[in-house]
């Protein structure tokens, strides 16, 4: 029996054969090609109205994997990945349990069965399209995204799961990334991040990322007070690296759609691999992931060509106190320095003559040496154990000056008249 396409394809068919239309006319109204209408007069010249008819009608699709493995496959994701996307559940029942399904079949079993839901998409606001860089290390964009990323295995000081910062990066024109582990977004943990990247690739030229208080100053009246910057712009401004902060999150959509990728798969991912502590995170993240996730995600860039520029001697003895907390001291009476309720006192022989009320730099390195600058020297100085007594110039006091000596009757005091 045929339904009413096939009834429709064999009419057409055979009006090709009888010579009423062409065989280009024919594939026009079949939608399909020419070679197509000669295989298909073949068919029915040799088969009659069974040649239209699909030969996998009414039969098992060669690719049926049986309702036996589809069973299977359905009750290893509800047990080892419940929560695991399709793409990603498909990626782990191959490397882990050595079971190979399309990603596309697995999302229609999970929708049958109640285990996946397609999102609605939602409207959104108009976005011009910007094309990518066309070098490697002509811009990074960079963020940290605070998440529960050790779920509850990793517990805080009251028993409740603790949330830390991924800081990550991506390369703008491939897709490369970096990521670390640490406690939270301050200037301390992205001067760690970004001394690490620039020793291994460089300095780029540029930085894209938002405008968290670490990297720009917010303050309404400083909009065009250009010497409140941050110490991440100082550190920038010293190694000539261009910093761009994004209006809107979209802006930097790059970064922003990898957490949402990181939150969905590096999360299972130290799962798996029972990885409880950020120190393992990282080696986990460093030695594994990152290659690997990168040599699946990361496309070429348009251009061949590395611009990360590699560091001058200069700059790189001086790395560490260009990522460093500056802050400016005045020099007491005392010849001492005041920092973080610490008193630092100059040593007499210094590289540079230095004077009281003079101000100087003191920076704060990330290993939690404390050193003081002036004119571009290192000042020579040691912690005081406790606070210095205050110097005080003891007043001169005129005592009363008593004597038995009585002045002799022609004194001129006594002679003195009126």
């Amino acid at each position: 029996m045929l339904n009413s396409k096939e009834k429709y394809k064999l009419e057409v068919v055979k009006s090709a054969i009888c010579g009423s239309i062409t065989n280009c006319e024919a594939s026009r109204l079949l939608s399909v090609s020419e070679r197509q209408i000669k295989r298909l007069k073949r068919d029915v010249r040799k088969l009659g109205a069974g040649g239209v008819v699909h030969k996998l009608k009414n039969r098992v699709s060669n690719n049926f994997s049986g309702t036996n493995f589809k069973a299977k496959v359905l009750s290893l994701i509800k047990t080892k990945y419940s929560d695991f996307k399709p793409s990603f559940a498909s990626e782990k029942l191959d490397e882990i349990d050595g079971i190979k399904v399309n990603p596309e079949t697995l999302r229609l079993w999970m929708t049958e069965a109640h285990m996946w839901r397609s999102r609605k998409k939602k409207g959104h606001k108009y976005f011009s399209f910007r094309e990518r860089k066309d070098y490697f290390g002509e811009m990074i964009q960079f963020d940290g995204s605070y998440h529960l990323w050790f779920e509850d295995r990793l517990l805080n000081s009251e028993g409740y799961p603790l949330e830390v910062c991924l800081l990550a990066s991506i390369d703008d024109a491939t897709s490369q990334i970096e990521a670390k582990f640490d406690m939270n977004e301050s200037v301390f943990a992205v001067f760690s991040f970004w001394i690490e990247y620039i020793k291994d690739k460089g300095k780029p030229l540029c930085i894209y990322l938002d405008k968290f208080g670490t990297y720009k100053v917010n303050h309404k009246s400083a909009v065009d007070n250009f010497e409140l910057t941050t110490q991440f712009q100082k550190a920038l401004n010293i190694l000539d690296i261009q910093m761009i902060n994004a209006n809107t999150p979209q802006a930097k959509g790059r970064v922003e759609r990898l957490f949402g990728t990181l939150q969905d798969r590096l999360v299972k991912e130290l799962r798996l691999n029972n990885i409880n502590t950020i120190e393992d995170g990282n080696r986990y993240l460093k030695d594994i992931f990152i290659p690997r996730f990168n040599k699946k995600f990361a496309v070429l860039a348009k251009k061949d060509g590395d611009l990360h520029r590699k560091l001058q001697s200069e700059e790189t003895k001086n790395l560490t106190s260009a990522f460093s907390v500056k802050n400016i001291r005045v020099v007491n009476n005392d010849y001492t320095i005041q920092f973080k309720n610490k008193f630092f006192q100059l040593k007499q022989i210094q590289p540079v003559t230095i004077m009281q009320r003079q101000t100087v730099q003191v920076e704060e390195w990330l290993s939690g040496e404390i050193k003081i600058k002036f004119k571009d020297k290192y000042l020579n100085c040691f912690e005081l154990p406790q606070k210095p007594q205050k110097i005080k110039t003891a007043p001169l006091i005129l005592a009363p000056y008593k004597t038995n000596w009585k002045p002799p009757p022609n004194h001129p005091w006594k002679n003195f008249k009126i």
